[in-house]
């Protein structure tokens, strides 16, 4: 694999995982589900993302700020990373699959109580006539296969990663290798005169 192959790889996963974060930050202020109540107004009660699947937006979130430190950390934290984003995916894809497919009674009852003030599975289920699911549980599941495929690449070619940026290293050998421009941000940031 060329430096060029493995810095495309990288970045490929860096973006999935970013952009199936985003998804399911986004997906979870959409609405999911909608719950048709039979109570004689045949009302229909808007379900959004964060009620039908509570851990949404922390693990999407949790899967944008782990892409973003993916960029910065040390070969064996991207080791680490890796399973986790694979983790987070695999966990936000089973609780988005599971709504899209069953549309489940426990997904509405937030939304449903709120509604009606009923509760209770027995309450909330005497009360409900149908549950529809809109497009949004299927694309998180789309979305949360990105973070687990990003993950995948990271764990295959995170030893052909170049080193993180040196800004973010606590010890350098002075006078050692070359020196360029970045060289000389990080000796005025730290008070040095990079010019004598």
């Amino acid at each position: 694999m060329t430096e060029a192959t493995a810095r495309r790889m990288r970045l490929s996963a860096v973006l999935a995982i970013l952009l199936g974060g985003a998804v399911g930050t986004i997906g979870s202020t959409q609405t999911w589900l909608n719950a048709t109540l039979n109570d004689g107004s045949q009302l229909a009660v808007p379900v959004p993302g964060a009620d039908a699947l509570a851990v949404l937006a922390p693990l999407s979130l949790a899967a944008l700020a782990l892409g973003l430190a993916l960029t910065i950390v040390g070969r064996a934290l991207r080791y680490v990373f890796a399973v986790v984003a694979i983790g987070l995916g695999a966990g936000l894809g089973w609780g988005s699959y599971r709504i899209a497919a069953e549309q489940p009674i426990d997904a509405v009852a937030g939304p449903v109580t709120d509604a009606t003030g009923l509760s209770g599975a027995q309450g909330i289920s005497g009360i409900v006539s149908g549950i529809t699911a809109t497009p949004w549980p299927g694309v998180t599941a789309a979305a949360s296969v990105l973070i687990v495929l990003g993950g995948v690449v990271v764990l295959a070619t995170a030893h052909r990663w170049s080193a993180g940026g040196r800004k973010y290293r606590t010890t350098r050998a002075a006078g050692t290798g070359p020196r360029d421009s970045i060289d000389s941000w990080d000796d005025l940031s730290r008070g040095e005169d990079p010019t004598s």
